[in-house]
Formats: C-alpha cells, structure tokens, sequence
C-alpha cells in the first residue's frame, strides 16, 4: 500500500504546515471535554449549548489559532461559522473533525470510536476544509478490539482518497477495566508505537499520536512511518510537561504538532473578555514557545534535503 500523498494531498499538507515545514495545528474540535473545562459541575456542563461552545471557539481562532499555521475543528459547532462569519485568518488552513465526542462500547468494553453524521470528504470540501482528522480508540494487543474501529480507518482511507482531500488519523488507546494502572503505563510506548504501525496499515498519510512516553519510542514510530508525517497530541497534560515532549518527539522525527488544552484549557472563559485577555497573552506565548522548538528543528537533515 502506498503511503505516497497525491499533487492535491501534499498540497493540503503544506498548507497544514508553517514556513519551517512542520504541522502547528491547534486543536479545539472537542465537546465534552470544553465544557468540562468551561463548567465545574454535570449540570453547569449540560447548560453550555453549541451555540455557546462555537462562541468559545470563534475566540480561539481569533485570538490564538490565527497565529499558528491551521486549526482543528468540528463541524457540530465551529464550522461553518468561522468561515461564514470571516473569524479564521485566509491563511491559516482548516482540518475539519470527524468523530463525535465521546465512544460507544462492545459487549466486551472495547471502546467504538464514533463520528458525526453526515460529515463526508465531499461535506468536509464543502465547508472550506483543508482536510480532515479521524480519531479512533485501538487496542492492539487486543485484536478482538480493533475490528469495528479498522474499518473505520478503511473507510474513511477510501472516501478521502475519492475526493482526493488530506486526511489526518489520530490513534489513541486506553486502559481496559480489569487492567492496573502501572501494567497499562508500562505497556503504553508498545501500544503506541503498534498503533502507528495499524494506522499506517490501514493506508494513513498523516498520523496525530499521543507522546509515547520515550525518546525510543518516538524513534521507533518514525522509523516505521518512513517519510510518513506524524505530530504529536498534548492530551490534556500543562504546558511545561507538554514543551518537554514536542523537543523529545521533534528531536526523534516528529513532524510536528496538533495541540488543544496543553494551549488553552486555563485560558477559555464563558467571560469573552477575560477569555480575550487570556488568549492573547497567555495562550499566545504558549504558542510562540512551540513555534521555537519546530523552527530549531528546522533544518535537521530529513528536512533539508
């Protein structure tokens, strides 16, 4: 299987990209995990509507994701509102978000990763898109997990190629319910580094992973890719821990980054200007810091030549 973008996928990639080569996405296609942020309580949480979400997210375009060379978002309450309303920058690129928030489980408990209805590459195109990002939840250890969740990746592989539109696979994994916290923690570089290896299976072109945990793992992972771009996720952890892991993760062949909370999780307020402030200042600098990483790896040899 060829891992090869056509003429209109590395274009998409490009544009994906700031001037030094590498991805600097901002991610804020979540949900469920904004109103957690937003609200302290279930009910608190319940009363943010999309509307209220898309507000919150027009504000991180505007104030932060516009610096960075594109942004993440969903098509349930951030898209086509950025773009009809004139908020994203004309030159900071825009990937669409496929799944749903949240997952459903098996009879097993295996995690089924979903998606919002409707939302195609043809949809994707329609809404000013670059290209797209799926997420989907494997196991690899667990084959009987993955089956439903691989021919998610397939699909989506097949309906982005038809269109000829870039498309973005995240893979993340999870402790199973019987398992210890430390067992799952120390098989977490493997799971990742073999979840790499399904998705690109599976004919994925771009790949979003969570740190896996170590220099070696990351090693490993762009071994396997082989010229297969892949930027790593900050999964919710502080900015300080995060920095840490993209200089790690850059220095053994990441190709950049797709960053959400770790940017702005301290920064989004249902107060627009406190919010404002707070992404201007705080956020941004956040944001340039990473920037500063990827521009010191710009001229490694994988990219000079």
């Amino acid at each position: 299987m060829t891992h090869t973008m056509t003429t209109a996928e590395l274009r998409g990639y490009q544009q994906i990209c700031g001037s030094n080569g590498f991805m600097m996405v901002v991610a804020c296609d979540q949900r469920g995990g904004m109103r957690k942020v937003l609200a302290d309580t279930p009910e608190a949480q319940a009363a943010i509507d999309e509307a209220m979400l898309g507000t919150v997210k027009a504000d991180i375009v505007r104030y932060l994701a516009n610096k960075a060379s594109c942004v993440l978002l969903d098509a349930v309450c951030a898209v086509p509102g950025v773009v009809d309303d004139g908020v994203l920058a004309r030159d900071t690129a825009l990937l669409v978000g496929l799944d749903a928030s949240g997952w459903d489980t098996d009879a097993n408990g295996y995690r089924i990763s979903k998606l919002v209805p409707g939302t195609t590459a043809r949809r994707v195109r329609e809404l000013g898109g670059t290209g797209a990002k799926l997420m989907v939840y494997l196991r690899p250890d667990r084959p009987e997990a993955n089956a439903v969740n691989m021919a998610i990746i397939a699909d989506c592989v097949a309906d982005f190629a038809r269109e000829d539109l870039l498309l973005v696979v995240e893979i993340l994994t999870y402790r199973l319910d019987d398992e210890a916290a430390g067992d799952y923690a120390a098989a977490f570089p493997d799971l990742i580094v073999d979840c790499a290896r399904m998705a690109l299976e599976a004919g994925s072109k771009v790949l979003k992973l969570p740190f896996p945990g170590t220099a070696e793992a990351c090693a490993r992972i762009s071994a396997l890719c082989a010229g297969v771009p892949w930027a790593v996720l900050s999964a919710g952890v502080d900015h300080e821990t995060f920095i840490g892991q993209v200089e790690t993760a850059m220095a053994n062949g990441a190709s950049g980054v797709i960053a959400g909370r770790a940017l702005w999780k301290d920064c989004i307020s249902l107060d627009p200007q406190t919010q404002k402030t707070r992404l201007e200042n705080i956020a941004s600098a956040r944001l340039r810091q990473i920037q500063d990483v990827l521009d010191a790896h710009a001229l490694r040899p994988s990219q000079a030549a």
